[in-house]
């Protein structure tokens, strides 16, 4: 890739970051989605992409693709607990396949790619990871030999595009969210302090019991109690 194509490309990503901030796009999926697609236009050689994530516990799942194969070869990954993306994710920041038959580090995965899949290169960045889970970009090809170099310096730009925009849109969610658990609280403790005559903080108090008690979050039983007055009980 020349050095104005790669000013080109980080420009599109960064005008599609700026994007989704603006019109305040709140599910990660949409979002990864988009930005996989459009990382796959601007990757020589690749025919399909996708982003994997796993969880410490061992599941794996592909939150974005833009065709089966991915898909399939993280069902492959998860039944090994092995494989390029989970490498690239949890151990390297970069993995690379340059040929699937001659490949000698995950042999029960590359034995079953070949079989299932007509993939043979394969290119994984990681995106984040953390105590509880990892995400990884990939770019996969059906030849041999198909990522050089100035892949590899690609993929890390857009690596790094694809997980600011992950962090962007869950930190949002996550804002979201604490402001509905906040607002179902506030209404959970607005009708515990009618029907029982109690204040503020006697009501929070009760409803802190109550999910200590019943082993359930705080916005869970405030939501149950809501939901149970709006249906009369």
């Amino acid at each position: 890739m020349t050095a104005h194509r790669r000013s080109e490309f980080v420009l599109e990503v960064a005008e599609f970051l700026r994007h989704v901030q603006e019109e305040q796009v709140t599910d990660v999926e949409t979002v990864l989605g988009e930005l996989t697609r459009s990382a796959l236009k601007s990757l020589s050689g690749a025919q399909c992409a996708g982003i994997t994530v796993a969880y410490r516990d061992g599941n794996v799942r592909t939150v974005a693709a833009t065709d089966r194969n991915p898909g399939v070869l993280d069902e492959i990954q998860q039944h090994h607990g092995e494989g390029p993306c989970l490498s690239a994710a949890w151990e390297q920041h970069v993995i690379r396949i340059d040929d699937m038959a001659a490949e000698q580090r995950w042999p029960d995965y590359c034995r079953d790619a070949l079989d299932e899949t007509p993939i043979r290169s394969v290119l994984s960045f990681q995106l984040f990871a953390d105590h509880r889970m990892m995400g990884a970009l990939n770019f996969y090809a059906e030849e041999p030999n198909a990522f050089d170099d100035d892949a590899v310096e690609l993929g890390l730009i857009l690596a790094t595009h694809a997980a600011l925009a992950w962090n962007m849109v869950r930190r949002d969610e996550q804002f979201r969210s604490a402001l509905a658990s906040r607002d179902i609280i506030g209404q959970a403790k607005g009708m515990l302090m009618e029907r029982f005559k109690i204040d503020a903080v006697q009501a929070f108090e009760l409803l802190k019991r109550l999910s200590q008690s019943s082993n359930t979050p705080l916005a869970g039983v405030a939501r149950q109690l809501v939901e149970a007055e709006q249906r009369g009980g």
